[in-house]
């Protein structure tokens, strides 16, 4: 894959300013050309929309997941979610800034992690630059580290509405930071570090498809399976105590992606535009696909299926969004919504594993279609951007498939031990009193409303 591809396709390679010539190796004559020509002088305009870009993927988290999530939880569990979330970001926001950064983008050569370079943030200052292969795109490393810094945070939060209502918040709290650190980390690693594997294979994933959507439905699918079942499924009434905020939830969600996808360009051009417009496309096709999808199955059309075509389409398009036109987008989304929807409607009751909040069946699943979706819709005589050079759709789809493969096993085996280690230092579920009870009272001591 040569450089001009690259940036071609405005996607997130090794970073020269703050990684170190380690992560470079693979591009070290460009890298010397580069630093012969001038120093890095950060762009004003791209620095500003990437803050921008990065708060609007914090507003995806907080508020817009945590009320997604807890609108379709029952009232007794609504707090529970919400802290869990809020939590989650905490946490990773500390370990982002101690090791993982480091471990993710550190400089160092291996195809599996970024090495020790950067631990504690070592040797960032607010003068030191993060220089994408792209001419003239530099931009603050605290810019770069924050932005992939509500990334590494959002993964861990999409995880649990798999085992929603039915896991100790301390648990919660231990899985995450180990998962973080020894499935994420690497995953971002290998997808977006110039010396990652997946990246050197030529694999393509624009903003997440399987650096959060797959990582994350492959962890709640290993995660409800293991946990176990909610206690009285399939007898209590599980149904979501409040459609209304899970609707402001999703449409949050929407806004900020945003910033997720066209901030993943790293820059404020035509790929950043492309990327926004296939955010809107993409989106509203999936909609309609779920809609259409469920009044032929069900006879009716419920907002709770528009609310999940929203997040199917979002999450197929992640991968793909400045890579396919507009059009491809839409039938990427719809692609990826009708096969959700049979996901969540069929297949889980089928084989009988207790998914509370469709985790595996939107993001894992529409971020297995969607990453494989853009090795066919990136081909230019779909609209997309084009390949590499010399390579064919059948080379590039067949590269997206290693690439979700290797992150499904990856996170499947990484989320197993993990979840294993922590019911044995602290246990996994609460009792089961405390458990019917509800998560808000018997673990955080209050309730979301009051009679």
């Amino acid at each position: 894959m040569t450089i001009p591809t690259l940036i071609r396709r405005g996607l997130r390679p090794a970073l020269a300013g703050g990684l170190g010539a380690g992560a470079l190796a693979p591009f070290t004559a460009y890298a010397q050309d580069t630093a012969e020509t001038a120093a890095p002088v950060m762009d004003k305009g791209d620095t500003a929309f990437m803050m921008i870009a990065t708060v609007l993927v914090l507003f995806m988290i907080l508020p817009g997941l945590a009320l997604f999530y807890g609108g379709l939880v029952r009232a007794k569990n609504m707090l529970s979610v919400l802290m869990q979330c809020t939590m989650i970001t905490a946490v990773v926001i500390v370990i982002w800034t101690l090791w993982g950064y480091s471990f993710a983008f550190g400089g160092g050569t291996s195809p599996f992690w970024g090495g020790f370079g950067k631990l504690f943030l070592t040797g960032v200052t607010m003068d030191s630059t993060a220089a994408t292969f792209t001419d003239g795109v530099v931009i603050p490393e605290f810019v770069f580290i924050c932005f992939q810094m509500t990334f590494a945070c959002i993964t861990p939060a999409l995880i649990v509405g798999a085992f929603a209502e039915r896991v100790k918040f301390s648990a919660v709290v231990l899985f995450v930071a180990l998962w973080v650190t020894f499935v994420y980390f690497p995953i971002a690693h290998m997808v977006w570090d110039g010396s990652g594997l997946l990246f050197g294979w030529g694999a393509l994933d624009f903003a997440g498809g399987t650096v959060v959507h797959i990582n994350a439905g492959i962890a709640g699918l290993v995660g409800c399976i293991m946990i176990g079942k909610r206690t009285g499924y399939g007898k209590d009434n599980m149904a979501p105590h409040s459609m209304t905020l899970t609707m402001v939830g999703a449409s949050i969600l929407w806004v900020g992606w945003f910033g997720f996808n066209a901030g993943s360009n790293l820059e404020a051009t035509g790929g950043a535009a492309l990327a926004m417009i296939n955010t809107f496309t993409a989106t509203a096709g999936a909609i309609i696909a779920w809609v259409v999808v469920e009044a032929l199955a069900r006879g009716k059309a419920s907002m709770l299926g528009a609310a999940s075509g929203v997040v199917a389409g979002l999450v197929a398009v992640t991968p793909a969004a400045g890579l396919v036109g507009p059009v491809g987008a839409i039938v990427l989304g719809a692609i990826a919504s009708a096969v959700c929807y049979y996901f969540v409607a069929v297949v889980k009751i089928k084989l009988g594993y207790d998914d509370s909040l469709d985790v595996f069946g939107i993001h894992g699943i529409g971020g297995i279609v969607g990453a494989i979706g853009t090795g066919v819709f990136a081909s230019s005589a779909l609209g997309g951007v084009g390949y590499a050079e010399g390579v064919s759709m059948a080379g590039q789809v067949w590269t997206q498939i290693l690439a979700v493969l290797v992150t499904i096993v990856w996170c499947g085996i990484g989320s197993a031990i993990f979840y294993k280690l922590t019911d044995v230092l602290i246990g996994l579920r609460p009792a089961e009193d405390a458990e019917r009870q509800g998560l808000d009272l018997t673990s955080h001591g209050e309730a979301a409303y009051h009679s």
